[in-house]
């Protein structure tokens, strides 16, 4: 865990200037033939193994489950055709209205947390926590549901208005990295606090759990917040994409973007290391302190954390108004 104190210049985010007056930068890349493809990760945060029951149990289950299916196959059969419904978004094929999330929030940019509406309409639904290993932390991968013009569309994906920080950081006075894996497994994210309390609010009324505020970092001048986002980077993994806006000068209806690369490819190029402003689009886990033995709940005293994946970066540009963070905060002893 880490202190909020570290030396550096306030930060501020103010609700977005119209897209010409935000400096817009010449972006190449070599992924070219990658074309409009969205790749999503497959991995949760956190990879768990659910323990199995005995033999006998697994037996007793199935049995239970066949007499079921045999007592309710029509209804089962009517879910499963909704179900199998498959349409293609961007080189993935998922069931019809996962697609139909996924243009809503990746695509259209609608109902993520920020400037854009005061309430978005999603849910965060409650999670199931599994226990790594024999420690006491417990872990568990948040989904949501949209209410899209009354369809009501499930999706492990929520948009925030950010910023995020790719500029290079600072190394220690003997040479060693105070920041390793910077902008390869992790960025510094930064959002306004009352972005981040809307987002905890939400948590609160869908899951039941309050969420501290351990790891991040709070600028109480201006209201602003500091988040470590995790990123995907290893072989095999999809890495976080970053999109720009094709035309600066379109309408927020007509607003088109173009992929440039992973976060990875973009954070190597000497011209993009700095602070590019857009809608952010994370996976968000939960992670609760509790016993070995016991599985923690809502109202046992316990708080919390939240653990942000980013996925994708919609980009309108890059900004010079963040002072971005350039070492690490004091760690906490």
């Amino acid at each position: 865990r880490y202190r909020t104190q570290h030396k550096k210049r306030p930060l501020s985010i103010d609700p977005p200037p119209p897209i010409n007056n935000i400096m817009m930068m010449h972006y190449t890349t070599n992924n070219t033939t990658e074309g409009s493809s969205e790749r999503l990760s497959l991995y949760p945060a956190y990879s768990k193994t659910a323990p199995q029951p005995p033999a006998h149990v697994i037996r007793n289950i199935a049995d239970h489950n066949n007499q079921m299916a045999a007592a309710s196959r029509d209804d089962e059969e009517t879910v499963a055709d909704a179900a199998n419904t498959l349409a293609e978004w961007r080189g993935n094929t998922v069931p019809e209205k996962e697609a139909k999330a996924l243009r809503h929030v990746f695509d259209d940019l609608q109902d993520h947390f920020g400037y854009q509406r005061v309430d978005p309409r999603v849910r965060f639904n409650n999670t199931n926590l599994a226990r790594l290993g024999n420690g006491g932390t417990w872990f568990g991968d948040l989904d949501f549901t949209y209410d899209i013009k009354g369809d009501h569309c499930n999706l492990a994906y929520i948009g925030m208005d950010v910023c995020v920080d790719l500029t290079p950081k600072l190394v220690h006075k003997h040479g060693q990295p105070m920041l390793r894996d910077y902008g390869k497994s992790w960025v510094y994210v930064y959002l306004r606090q009352l972005t981040l309390d809307k987002v905890k609010s939400y948590v609160k009324t869908g899951t039941g759990w309050d969420v501290s505020d351990d790891g991040t970092v709070f600028d109480p001048n201006r209201n602003l917040v500091a988040i470590e986002a995790k990123m995907h980077h290893q072989t095999g993994q999809p890495k976080p994409s970053v999109w720009v806006a094709k035309d600066k000068n379109a309408s927020e209806q007509d607003m088109s973007f173009s992929r440039i690369g992973t976060v990875q490819d973009v954070s190597s190029h000497p011209s993009q290391q700095r602070i590019h402003r857009g809608v952010g689009i994370f996976s968000v886990s939960m992670e609760v302190e509790g016993g070995p033995n016991v599985r923690p709940t809502p109202g046992m005293g316990c708080e919390a954390n939240l653990c942000f994946t980013l996925v994708s970066l919609r980009t309108w540009g890059i900004t010079d108004c963040v002072a971005p963070i350039v070492h690490a905060p004091s760690k906490w002893y």
